[in-house]
């Protein structure tokens, strides 16, 4: 009988490392959706992985952080930004903003991210962590709104006093839609999603004067 390969001293490859990186989140997200965030614990998350807590601990140091870390890997995931690009070399505001208001509005009401939007509202109010995380990640979407409509501002010669203003505006609206259609629980037609965004989107440009 051939004895057991020893593993290797020293540190881990960085090509192990992110893939031990990449099941726990991945184990720790499905922990979260199938039991909730309050009700998971990090000793779950460590059985189902098949890993030690020294292994967990080293990369997140609380359930707090694997959230966020998840949180951050979606928004990774969702890669938006590329989606306010434009097909030509000049940037289009009317057609970026709706490009990105359908993209997002249809990832976020299917599969794992619908999953952590509805874990999130019903319980941010128990786990401020869960807010701020949520909050974070709209930070982003109006950062990626504002930088855009400051270089469609240059482009079409219109200025913008404040764009990030603007910028909330348009995310919070696109919040709020997406909030409602969670509560409606109801399947989503891209045909009505559309409609939809393209009448908020035009509403939202007919002040543009104003910005």
């Amino acid at each position: 009988m051939l004895p057991k390969a020893r593993r290797p001293l020293g540190r881990p490859k960085l090509e192990d490392v992110a893939t031990i990186d990449s099941k726990l989140l991945s184990v720790a997200l499905k922990e979260f959706i199938a039991h909730g965030y309050g009700a998971s614990s990090l000793n779950q998350i460590v059985k189902a992985a098949g890993v030690s807590k020294t292994t967990l601990y080293s990369r997140f140091s609380s359930k707090e952080h694997l959230f966020r870390e998840i949180m951050r890997e979606e928004i990774k995931r969702l890669d938006a930004a590329t989606i306010l690009k434009p097909r030509g070399n000049l940037p289009e505001l009317k057609e970026g903003l709706k490009a990105y208001a359908n993209h997002m509005l249809e990832l976020n009401l299917q599969g794992d991210l619908l999953a952590v939007n509805r874990l999130i509202s019903s319980e941010s109010h128990r786990f401020p962590e869960l807010a701020a995380a949520a909050a974070e990640r709209a930070e982003l979407g109006i950062k990626r709104i504002s930088n855009f409509i400051q270089e469609c501002a240059l482009v079409d010669g219109i200025p913008c006093k404040d764009s990030a203003s603007v910028a909330e505006v348009f995310i919070f609206m696109l919040r709020g839609w997406h909030a409602n259609e969670m509560t409606i629980n109801q399947k989503v037609s891209a045909s009505r999603r559309e409609k939809w965004v393209s009448r908020s989107v035009n509403t939202l440009l007919a002040a543009r004067a104003d910005w």
